[in-house]
């Protein structure tokens, strides 16, 4: 998680926008579902909202998610940005 808190916001939203499509296509597998997870709680720290793919709650346990997201909160204090 390191290196996605090290990028730029811009570039995170790129990147995070780019393997969506990519698992879309088919291109790259559900298993990159974790990554996307990461660069989601990297991005929810910075109060940034990410659109999830449709199927993202069939493969990433919610529940286990959402705490995962909350344990990883700083205390956001500006207005989200939807990507």
């Amino acid at each position: 998680m390191k290196f996605y808190e090290k990028l730029p916001i811009e570039f995170l939203i790129r990147f995070y926008n780019e393997i969506k499509n990519n698992i879309e296509n088919g291109i790259l597998t559900k298993k990159m579902y974790y990554e996307l997870g990461l660069i989601i709680s990297v991005a929810n720290r910075r109060c940034i909202t990410l659109d999830l793919l449709a199927d993202f709650d069939e493969e990433i346990n919610e529940e286990v998610f959402k705490d995962f997201l909350q344990s990883h909160e700083v205390g956001c204090k500006c207005n989200p940005n939807i990507a």
